[in-house]
Formats: C-alpha cells, sequence, structure tokens
C-alpha cells in the first residue's frame, strides 16, 4: 500500500446508542483516486460508519476511534466545523434521491444552494450547473434545471444527486447504496458514470451496498461488514474470488446463478453455520417447467390500459398514454410466469389490470374461462380469494396499527362469505380456527408464532416480506402475482424470501406472474418469461432461450446489463 498516497485513515471507529455498539472499531484505509466498496446487509452499520464521518449522526450517539483527512481529525469537528467539510471535501450520494431531493425545490435551484454554501450569487453559477448536468448525462439539461424532482424519472434524480454531490469537486464522494431500486440499464450507466467522473476528477469514492454483483464493478478495494464488525477486507479480486471468511462465502453464493438453476438458493445462515450441503445442481431442478399437459388458469388477449394525460374543458381526453399496448398471453396452471422489462414499460400496470385493480381500456382478461371484466361487483368480490397480490413495499402496504397476526387473518375477516371454503382443517373458520390458521400459516413461512401481537416496525424488512406473503397465501389463492416483491431486499434475505415462495409453490400448486427487474431472479424462479417494453410484450420464452438466444436488441440490452462477478 502507497501510505504518501493515502487519503482517508480510518482507525478503531466505534459508534454506540446507548448500550447498544452498532460499529465496532472499523479500521480501513481510502487512497486517492480509488473505490473503496463497503459490503454487508442491512443493520452491519455501514452507512453508520460513514454517516459519523460527515457528522450527521443524531446527538444521542457516542462516537470514537480515528478518522483523519488529510491533517483534519474528522471525528474531533464540532457542527460548524463539519459544515466546512460537508460538500466541500467529503459528499454524499443517498440511496432514495426521492426523500433526499426538496419536492418543493426544483432541481437547479438545490444544487446551486450546495455549490453557494454561505455564499451570495455568483455570476455565471447557472451555467455551470447546467454543465454539469450534462456531464451526469442528464437529458434536457436546461429543462431539468427547472422541474421538480416529481417530473424526472428515478434515474434522472439519481444523477442530479451525484451533481450536488460533485459541484464543489470534493476529495471524497459517499455513495451509498446509490442503485438499489434501479432498473439494470439504469444502473449499469450510473455505475459507468461515476467511474467516468472519478477518472476525469481524481475523486475518491466510498460505494454502499449489498450486492457484490455490483460492488465487482466498480470497486477497487472491498470491506466486508457483519453486525458491526469489520470481516474481511483487500483487493477485490482477492475478496471477490478468493473470500475467506463464511459470511464472504455466503454473500457470494446466495446471488441466483445465470450459468445454473440449483434446486435451492444457498443461505448465509447455512456457511455462518457450517451446516451448508454440497452445492446441490446435480438435483432435479424444481423451477423447471412441467412436462404434463395443463391448461391456461389465466388468458389475456390484446389487452390495453390507457392514462388519460390532459383533458378538455368538457372532459374529453386531448393526451393519452398507453400504459399497456396489446398485450396477449396464456399463464398455464402450476407455472411462474415471469414478467421483466424496466421501470415504467407498463409491468405493474399489467398486473393490477390481470387483478381488475385498474380498469382496461380494450381486450379482454379470463379466469379458467370466465371474462373477468363482465362479472358484477358482487361476482368479483367471490372471486377475489383466488387472486392474490404481494406488494413490492411490504411496510408501506402492512397497516401499521395492525397487529402481524390481525393483519394476516384481514383477508379471512373481509371475505367472510368465502371463507367456509377456505381449508382450515376440521376446525370451524371461527375466531380460535382462524388463529390456528394464522399461526400454522406463520410457521410456514418462517415467522415465530410470539410474533403474532407484533406491529410491522418491529420487524425487519425480510420478516415483513413474509407477512406479506402469508396474507397473500391465507385464503389459498390460485394465482398470486409477485410484484417486485424481493427487489429492495438484501441478496441473503432475497435467497430465502425465494425459497420460500418455490416451497410453497410446490406445496399448494400456486400459479405465479412474477414481475421484476432483476433478470437473476427472474432466471432462477420462472418457467417462461415476458419482456415487456414501452406497454408491449416484445418477446417471450423459455429462461434458456431467452438468455442464450434472445431475439431483440432490448433483450440483449438488458442481459448485457446484468452485473457479474467475472
Amino acid at each position: 500500500m502507497d501510505k504518501e498516497n493515502i487519503l482517508l485513515d480510518v482507525k478503531n471507529l466505534s459508534v454506540a446508542f446507548g448500550d447498544r455498539t452498532v460499529v465496532e472499531n472499523v479500521s480501513y484505509t481510502l487512497q486517492r483516486g480509488r473505490t473503496l466498496g463497503i459490503v454487508g446487509e442491512s443493520g452491519s452499520g455501514k452507512s453508520v460508519s460513514s454517516l459519523a464521518l460527515m457528522g450527521l449522526l443524531p446527538k444521542q450517539a457516542t462516537v470514537s476511534g480515528s478518522a483523519r483527512l488529510g491533517d483534519t481529525e474528522l471525528l474531533s469537528l464540532d457542527e460548524e466545523g463539519f459544515r466546512g467539510i460537508r460538500g466541500r471535501r467529503i459528499s454524499m450520494i443517498f440511496q432514495e434521491p426521492m426523500t433526499s431531493l426538496n419536492p418543493v425545490q426544483k432541481c437547479g435551484a438545490q444544487v446551486l444552494e450546495m455549490m453557494r454554501g454561505e455564499r451570495s450569487k455568483v455570476k455565471g453559477e447557472r451555467e455551470q450547473v447546467i454543465e454539469l448536468f450534462k456531464e451526469v448525462l442528464l437529458p434536457r439539461p436546461e429543462k431539468i434545471f427547472d422541474s421538480y424532482p416529481h417530473e424526472i424519472s428515478g434515474g434522472q434524480k439519481q444523477r442530479v444527486m451525484i451533481a450536488m454531490a460533485l459541484i464543489n469537486h470534493p476529495d471524497i464522494i459517499i455513495a451509498d447504496e446509490p442503485t438499489t431500486a434501479l432498473d439494470v440499464t439504469v444502473q449499469k450507466t450510473i455505475l459507468e458514470l461515476l467511474k467516468s467522473l472519478q477518472s476525469k476528477y481524481g475523486t475518491s469514492i466510498i460505494f454502499i451496498t449489498h450486492d457484490l454483483g455490483v460492488i465487482s464493478q466498480i470497486a477497487d478495494d472491498i470491506l466486508v461488514m457483519y453486525r458491526g464488525k469489520a470481516m474481511e477486507q483487500g483487493p477485490a479480486d482477492k475478496i471477490l474470488h478468493t473470500p475467506q471468511e463464511p459470511y464472504t462465502q455466503g454473500l457470494l453464493a446466495c446471488r441466483p446463478p445465470l450459468d445454473s438453476r440449483p434446486r435451492r438458493l444457498p443461505t448465509v445462515e447455512e456457511y455462518l453455520s457450517g451446516d451448508r450441503k454440497e452445492k446441490d445442481g446435480q438435483q432435479p431442478d424444481t423451477s423447471a417447467p412441467i412436462s404434463t399437459p395443463r391448461t391456461p388458469l389465466i388468458e389475456v388477449r390484446n389487452l390495453s390500459v390507457t392514462y388519460t394525460l390532459k383533458k378538455s374543458l368538457f372532459g374529453h381526453p386531448l393526451q393519452t398514454l398507453k400504459g399497456v399496448d396489446g398485450a396477449s398471453f396464456d399463464i398455464m396452471e402450476g407455472e411462474t410466469m415471469g414478467l421483466v422489462g424496466e421501470s415504467g414499460c407498463g409491468k405493474t400496470t399489467l398486473g393490477r389490470a390481470l387483478l381488475r385493480l385498474i380498469d382496461h381500456s380494450d381486450g379482454s382478461v379470463s379466469y379458467r374461462g370466465r371474462a373477468l371484466d363482465t362479472l358484477s361487483g358482487s361476482e368479483m368480490r367471490a372471486l377475489r380469494p383466488k387472486l392474490q397480490i404481494i406488494f413490492q413495499d411490504p411496510y408501506s402496504s402492512l397497516n401499521p396499527r395492525l397487529t402481524i397476526g390481525e393483519a394476516i387473518a384481514e383477508p379471512l375477516r373481509v371475505h367472510k362469505g368465502e371463507r367456509l371454503k377456505v381449508n382450515c382443517g376440521r376446525r370451524p373458520c371461527g375466531a380460535k380456527g382462524e388463529r390456528e390458521r394464522v399461526l400454522e400459516l406463520m410457521e410456514q413461512v418462517g415467522l415465530q408464532a410470539d410474533w403474532y401481537n407484533r406491529y410491522p416496525h418491529e420487524l425487519s424488512g425480510g420478516q415483513r416480506q413474509r407477512v406479506c406473503i402469508a396474507r397473500a397465501l391465507i385464503l389459498q389463492p390460485e394465482l398470486v402475482i409477485c410484484d417486485e416483491s424481493v427487489s429492495a431486499l438484501d441478496v441473503s434475505v432475497q435467497a430465502q424470501v425465494l425459497n420460500l415462495l418455490n416451497d410453497l409453490k410446490e406445496q399448494y400448486r400456486f400459479t405465479y406472474l412474477f414481475i421484476t427487474h432483476d433478470l437473476s431472479v427472474v432466471h432462477y424462479m420462472a418457467d417462461r418469461i415476458m419482456v415487456m417494453q414501452k406497454g408491449k410484450i416484445v418477446e417471450s420464452g423459455t429462461p434458456d432461450d431467452l438468455f442464450h438466444h434472445p431475439q431483440t436488441a432490448y433483450t440483449r440490452t438488458l442481459l448485457e446489463a446484468i452485473p457479474r462477478i467475472n
């Protein structure tokens, strides 16, 4: 290591909240012009350790150790001292740009605010920001300068955040999960952008993520954290190809592979406990298409969903947008149909139109030969127990005032007239039988029985997602739509949830429509895959056909953007 080139030297950094230590004796160095990747699951201390470097932790936090930026000891600075550091010597790109950007202030004004600091207006500053918007590859930079955050896409908001971080040419940029919720194509663009800007300005980067595939695309060095401790660190090639710690080995193994479809995904817990079984790639593939004859469960013909963007004075549509444009396909009973595409392509709209959660403007959807748009309201309510959805964000889709047990039992209470059809064993589906059914299902999805009276905020993201899965399955549906249901989860939790969904499918013969932008996940889960672009189904086929013989340029672009560990 070139000691003369060390920009940031962190020694024995510890952070505690009361008697709980969340970061313990973490040490690392960051060299000038290089990228350090900090990897670990949620709660491992990645973000907290970086927030400590910028003085952004709450006042009740106790910080100890040393973090020297050149001649400046960061951990001994007061608030006034940090104001001279933030945005000038160290900048941060936060994980969620929508909550990080001020919704009532235009994008250009927010970058100007970062540029000015306590200075008065500088001549030509608007032109400087627009020029920087061009550097971060924002389309129509003049228009985005005068746009509010809600008027631009997620990828564009992230580019505005990058521009804010770069405007004062800092020594270090801390990128905290900047690509987690982005499509693979947008993610690839953001990573390439950061690397090109780093090359141009010589900036050092601390890149925080839970995905080792992403970190392999950008990091020179890697620090692996687990429960507040540094488990392993070193050059990226060494960590990715010859990891020494079981935790690192588990993180690498639980990513869905692209070259095979194992029966089950390994989990981090198996590596930590030493219970990992031999690689089971030779075992029968439970995800493989079923060879026995099947009948269509859902038939979709020329389905279109049209949104009205602008109306006349008398309510007539003047400008419309087709969210779904002439989609036709069948979902066979007992299969997992994957649906992939970039954000805004119409995936979620299509999924909700299948359940009549939104109206379609043209075409038809049939369930077991019954056209859903011909059913009355009472007939559709009677059918709803058979058609369920698991939403993307488990926190916002759960009522914070209901306990976990109440949330899972709620569908039974809503569908009172239908619950006699639900298999509750030999017990009546009354209050007692209802609780027993909920507890039984909680056990099946990996939730502890004593969590019945806990509230959503008391559980982790992965546990909340299991609650949403149990709630969707309590009525024993035939079709379950999984709408980006694992996209926000750590790779380790994601592996557990994917294994769970496959186990439940095998046990209950569910049919899944699996919506995602993650092609590695859909390759592992799906029997067939549909690719969607701008509201249209542009290609469909088996995972092997799509991945090895893509027919459209769009599918090839999606495949090329998947982060791979070479």
